[in-house]
């Protein structure tokens, strides 16, 4: 187990390297430039050139990308040009707003996906299996962002159940000790500031996780019936062991590692998807930050933020396949 850990984080250093490169030659792609955002249209060419001399952005792009990746390696992320404070600031204090919601999406897909999509092949061809089979291509072909107007109008505008914007009520008093609302709340019985922030995440969670379950009741139903017609489950029936035993044991278990390769995709890309859904919430998390970066050109913060974003999305495959020996007794991770 030791050496297969080391072994793939040792495989992240090529990984993260090309990944690198491949970014740091799509932001530098990018048309206009930093100094377009900063200084205007109006801007005379002594000012715009003296702004890319004092972002270094005049020198070779092979001089740019050596320092970058200078700075990557220690941990020198820069300067946002936009905000003037450092980027890994910015990230610490955005970053646990895209975790809460992304944990959020997560517990509601997760929660209703594996039950539903169980239940859904339990029944096939029944009632249920039709609706969730008809829900989830639903959920899959709405994009995320007209859900998140359609549940905002609904919801909040128009009933008032819930908040339409932001992460919690300004007018709340709350002590800040991680940046993650409901957890800082929890840790100083806050109770009201952590119903509060928990309440702001109900409407964008549900819209962020409409496509990861309706991925997981698909993927759930489609192993789960694959798992049912294998001869250890029919063997098992044969014994006489009682069917909480079976669908335990013997059909839910071994139907989960797809579903945990699936999860551990879909954490990862909500990590770094959840763009459209913040927009929409005004949630300040990263993926707000990341798309007002593209339109003010701040290559510090769309480098710094991708990076670090890739690395977790790398991190939480790795726990993917660490946890399949735990589920599944065939897999031996030599």
């Amino acid at each position: 187990m030791f050496r297969f850990i080391v072994r793939r984080l040792l495989q992240l250093i090529p990984t993260l390297f090309g990944l690198s490169l491949l970014l740091f030659i799509w932001v530098r792609r990018l048309p206009g430039g930093p100094e377009d955002a900063i200084l205007g249209e109006r801007a005379t060419p002594e000012m715009r050139a003296a702004i890319r001399r004092s972002m270094g952005l005049d020198e070779p792009i092979l001089v740019q990308y050596g320092r970058f990746v200078q700075r990557l390696l220690r941990l020198d992320l820069g300067t946002s040009s936009s905000t003037k404070r450092p980027v890994v600031e910015e990230f610490l204090e955005r970053f646990p707003g895209t975790v809460e919601l992304t944990i959020t999406a997560l517990v509601i897909a997760i929660g209703v996906g594996i039950p539903l999509g169980y239940l859904a092949a339990r029944r096939r061809g029944q009632l249920l299996d039709h609706l969730s089979v008809g829900g989830s291509l639903v959920g899959i072909c709405v994009p995320i962002f007209f859900l998140a107007y359609v549940l905002k109008a609904i919801f909040s505008e128009n009933l008032g159940w819930f908040p339409s914007s932001g992460r919690q009520d300004p007018t709340i008093e709350a002590t800040r000790i991680t940046n993650f609302f409901v957890l800082d709340g929890l840790m100083t019985r806050e109770w009201d500031a952590a119903m509060d922030a928990l309440w702001h995440l109900v409407l964008p969670g549900l819209a962020l996780a409409s496509i990861p379950l309706a991925i997981i009741v698909r993927i759930t139903r489609a192993s789960v019936l694959e798992v049912l017609n294998e001869d250890f489950v029919r063997t098992a029936e044969a014994k006489g062991l009682t069917e909480r035993t079976v669908r335990g044991r013997h059909v839910l278990r071994n139907s989960l590692l797809p579903v945990v390769t699936s999860i551990g995709l879909l954490t990862g890309g909500l990590l770094s998807g959840a763009v459209l859904t913040e927009t929409v919430f005004a949630f300040t998390g990263i993926g707000a930050f990341i798309y007002e970066a593209i339109g003010q050109r701040d290559y510090p913060v769309l480098l710094g933020f991708i990076m670090i974003i890739s690395v977790v999305y790398v991190l939480v495959n790795l726990l993917v396949d660490l946890s399949y020996s735990l589920i599944d007794p065939r897999v031996r991770v030599r």
